[in-house]
């Protein structure tokens, strides 16, 4: 079983509860050492997981995400949060709505506690262009985290969050995950809607997870994927016929 699976079995047989688990992460968020986080959504982490926790008292579904904790990359617009893409131009950006990806990721019950660092405007390679600071590998401060997703590489690295979202135009998922052993995946462009994600380079860019297996990130990719009104780049039906193709 995978681990987000593990985490959500464990909330909704009572073993844990929604809040317990994002209390915890938050904890470990304010640890971070690798200043791989730069800003942790309290209030609203905190309404949703007790939301959850109602509903499962309550015998209501709940969805196959439940309670987990995750963290976004800076450039995911998202509720409560500032959404600067790792650039100082929009150090206080306040997101008026979220990003297709998020809204999925929490209809299925999980929740949001963060954004991480990046390189600005998904310009690099190693996290060390963000207008807020350089992010260090998960394994080895004294090497770069990979980027431009290097804050979500290292969140999970670090076991600070099950998975992170991420962006990827040229290895910008994949190769922050290598850096800092865990698996990161760049969905078929097309695949997962970007809307509300903040462009590098539109024509390329996708959204995808980073997480510690395969069996998560494949769960995360079949509830992110499908078609979206927002996106008209995002294929139809990518997880009916095409289910084990990607």
């Amino acid at each position: 079983m995978s681990e987000i699976s593990k985490i959500v079995d464990r909330i909704k047989s009572g073993a844990t509860t929604a809040r317990a688990e994002v209390e915890a992460a938050i904890k470990r968020a304010e640890a971070d050492d690798r200043h791989a986080i730069l800003e942790i959504i309290h209030e609203r982490a905190l309404k949703r997981a007790d939301e959850i926790d109602a509903k499962i008292a309550a015998g209501k579904n709940v969805g196959r995400l439940a309670g987990v904790p995750f963290l976004a990359k800076a450039n995911f617009l998202t509720f409560d949060s500032k959404t600067n893409a790792g650039a100082k131009i929009f150090e206080n950006l306040e997101a008026p709505l979220q990003a297709t990806s998020i809204e999925r990721l929490e209809a299925e019950g999980a929740i949001c506690i963060g954004k991480t660092n990046m390189d600005a405007f998904g310009h690099g390679s190693s996290t060390e262009n963000s207008a807020f600071g350089v992010t260090k590998n998960a394994i080895d401060s004294e090497r770069v985290a990979g980027g431009t997703s290097g804050g979500s590489a290292v969140a999970v690295a670090r076991g600070i969050v099950p998975f992170a979202l991420g962006s990827d135009t040229g290895g910008s998922i994949r190769q922050p995950s290598s850096f800092n052993g865990v698996v990161g995946f760049r969905p078929t462009y097309g695949m997962i809607s970007r809307f509300g994600v903040v462009a590098m380079a539109s024509s390329t860019d996708t959204v995808g997870p980073i997480a510690n297996s395969v069996a998560d990130i494949q769960l995360l990719c079949e509830i992110m994927a499908g078609q979206d009104g927002k996106d008209s780049t995002v294929l139809p039906d990518y997880y009916g016929e095409k289910k084990n193709e990607y």
